[in-house]
């Protein structure tokens, strides 16, 4: 009540921000961190499936006597499926919860990986990849979603990039499974790789169990008193649980002296109104977020990470590098990175900013890329046999690659578009952010040989270093710093109507707050 009788008094100056954003917490919420911790796994299932197709695929070619563009198909499409449970994640994480979604990823993976490992040709394996994508596509709109709502402020930057933590620690786990079943019978070791996926599958089903929902779906339901429980064990102080609830519920449209352990919304279709506030008719501040959400996602993987992870094993070999164990070793280096230095992100993010990593990040990867690029191209064009200074900067030049992306725009590209939208708008916003994600790094993976095939191997680097300059541009120009802002105080870096004039207009205006679904409000 303090702080709104500051907001009303006119003539007295305040600072919003003084107001609002209190100092960071030294420590990070225990509990909060576990249920990141749990969430985030689901992400495995993502960076396992990417990896283990780089080295599966060249024993599936020779063992189901496929061609290349097959194996691009392959290798790609499962991005393209994940399109599917991302489109439906939204809608199914606002009716059943957060929670039981990740567990419905989990079980959704395990099935498509008992196919794909069981699979005796390649139709067979193609509907085992049609059903991992669904589950990819789920686990990938709603572990950050999640995340970033149990997360209080002073440690979202820190917990909301756990997701990209798990895919590299996938990544990683894809790259040795390559290497410990590579000596096995050819038909055999494919499967080997493909069928394990099983595993992380069932640990995370169950653990996720154990996790609250998420406190913002709660009051969504109206669950106030469940929500106000989580928010208690999932902030740093009981002040701060306080402050968060009521910046939920108002937020949601329930009023501030609204204290009731269940409150009664109007029960309308999930989504409602959602779709056409994103798309047909929206403000010009849901539309610079909608921009940036899916610009982000759009040159995370227009740059090229997924080229360099799925098609390490033929770089490395176009490198000069031909015995499948030495290829398949090299690969683990490249998981290796990818997953050491995703830690630097994950301690500096909430203590450096966004806008700093994210720069820094993507200037390293445009420097990489041109060194790659020649690289190969010198290797390629070599009549006097294996240029050792070019191999040698090939293998460096990819190692950086991974570690310049896995330090920013990696991670920041989760946690950025997982934290800007509305609270109404979260979950379609953060779904259409996934699915650009998904679609350009099917396109990439789907057509990468062609393209080398077509403009050489440097050139194609060459490319990918010309369109990671587009981004940093756009990145430079477009993206605000969000570190250490409110999930509901988003908007006012996006250009909405200041949050105190938003509350004297309710103060002027008491009776016209409603208690409606969450997809429905009018904030």
């Amino acid at each position: 009540m303090g702080q709104q009788n500051l907001e009303a008094k006119t003539d007295v100056p305040v600072s919003f921000s003084d107001v609002e954003k209190p100092p960071l917490p030294k420590k990070k919420n225990k509990f909060a961190f576990a249920c990141s911790m749990l969430a985030s796994m689901t992400s495995v299932l993502l960076g396992y499936d990417i990896a283990v197709m780089s080295g599966a695929a060249m024993y599936i070619q020779d063992d189901l006597h496929v061609s290349d563009t097959q194996i691009e198909i392959l290798s790609g499409i499962i991005n393209i499926y994940s399109l599917i449970g991302s489109a439906l994640a939204g809608r199914t994480s606002d009716a059943i919860g957060r929670r039981y979604t990740i567990v419905l990823a989990a079980v959704i993976f395990f099935v498509g990986a008992v196919v794909m490992g069981l699979s005796p040709n390649y139709t067979a394996l193609m509907v085992g990849r049609f059903i991992a994508g669904i589950g990819v596509g789920y686990a990938l709109m709603v572990a950050p979603v999640y995340t970033a709502e149990v997360s209080s402020a002073s440690s979202r930057g820190f917990f909301t990039s756990f997701p990209e933590v798990f895919i590299n620690s996938g990544v990683l786990l894809g790259y040795v499974s390559n290497f410990a079943f590579s000596r096995l019978p050819e038909h055999l070791s494919w499967r080997f790789m493909l069928g394990i996926g099983v595993v992380p599958s069932v640990f995370l089903a169950l653990g996720v169990l154990a996790m609250p929902e998420s406190p913002r779906w709660l009051v969504m339901q109206g669950r106030l008193g469940d929500a106000r429980k989580v928010l208690l064990k999932t902030s740093d102080t009981p002040d701060e649980a306080v402050t968060r609830l009521s910046d939920i519920k108002a937020a949601a449209g329930i009023p501030e002296d609204c204290n009731d352990d269940v409150v009664t919304v109007a029960k309308k279709s999930h989504g409602e109104g959602v779709w056409k506030e994103l798309l047909i008719h929206p403000t010009p501040s849901v539309r610079r977020v909608l921009i940036a959400a899916i610009g982000i996602h759009f040159f995370q993987q227009s740059s090229g990470i997924d080229a360099v992870v799925l098609y390490s094993p033929r770089i490395f070999k176009k490198a000069g590098i031909t015995n499948n164990s030495r290829l398949l070793g090299a690969t683990v280096g490249v998981g290796f990175t990818k997953t050491l230095f995703i830690l630097v992100a994950t301690f500096w993010l909430d203590r450096v900013g966004r806008r700093p990593l994210l720069l820094s990040s993507v200037g390293g990867m445009i420097a990489s890329l041109t060194m790659l690029g020649t690289g190969l191209t010198v290797v390629e064009r070599s009549a006097e046999g294996t240029v050792m200074w070019a191999v040698a900067a090939c293998i460096a030049s990819v190692l950086a690659f991974v570690a310049f992306f896995s330090i920013g725009l990696g991670p920041i590209a989760w946690v950025y578009s997982s934290e800007i939208f509305p609270l109404r708008l979260r979950a379609q916003g953060a779904s259409m952010g996934v699915a650009v994600n998904r679609v350009t790094s099917g396109v990439i993976s789907m057509t990468f040989i062609s393209l080398y095939k077509a403009i050489t191997i440097g050139g194609s680097f060459y490319l990918f270093a010309g369109v990671a300059t587009i981004a940093w541009v756009f990145f430079f120009t477009y993206l605000p710093e969000t570190r250490g802002r409110t999930l509901e105080d988003m908007g006012s870096l996006f250009g909405e109507t200041s949050p105190e004039n938003q509350n004297s207009k309710d103060d002027d205006q008491p009776g016209q707050v409603q208690l409606v679904n969450a997809d429905n409000v009018h904030v």
